[in-house]
Formats: C-alpha cells, sequence, structure tokens
C-alpha cells in the first residue's frame, strides 16, 4: 500500500492524502481545507474505485476561472502515488 500527502496548488484544499493499494484502488482519502461538504462526496464517491478510473474522469476541471480544480488536482495525486507505487 502507498501512503501519500499530496500538497495541492490553485485550490482551497492545501493538501490531499491518498491510500493507494497495490493494485491501485483507492483505500481511503482525505482532503485537507476546501469545500468541506462537497470534498467528502468526492472522497465517499472515489473510495473503493480504480485510481486510473477516477484520473479519467476527473482530470482537467476547472474551477470558476482557476486552471484547476480539487478534482483535478485530485488526478495530479494519484498520478503521484501510482508512479510512487512503482
Amino acid at each position: 500500500m502507498k501512503d501519500i500527502w499530496y500538497p495541492t496548488e490553485g485550490t482551497c484544499s492545501r493538501f490531499i492524502h491518498v491510500q493507494l493499494s497495490d493494485d491501485h484502488v483507492i483505500e481511503d482519502i482525505e482532503f485537507i481545507g476546501g469545500c468541506n461538504g462537497n470534498l467528502k462526496g468526492i472522497s465517499s464517491l472515489v473510495k473503493g474505485q480504480r485510481a486510473e478510473d477516477v484520473i479519467a474522469k476527473v482530470q482537467g476541471i476547472t474551477c470558476g476561472t482557476k486552471p484547476t480544480s480539487c478534482p483535478d488536482q485530485l488526478s495530479k495525486a494519484l498520478a503521484k502515488a501510482i508512479e510512487a507505487a512503482r
């Protein structure tokens, strides 16, 4: 299992904590900072999903005029976790 803390950039959340199994299933996820209810909802929806599937769904999502979002940052955190697991 890989356990990472990802410092977000350009979002209200400050960190994403991800626990990824050896076969890339999201075991646990927590956003630090940001919109509490929305991020708890995202966490609940992606827990138990394969990281690659989540990346494909949320990569590139923007927030207002920002070039990124918490879901987009999640895709970056998951890609880092996959890379670290290799």
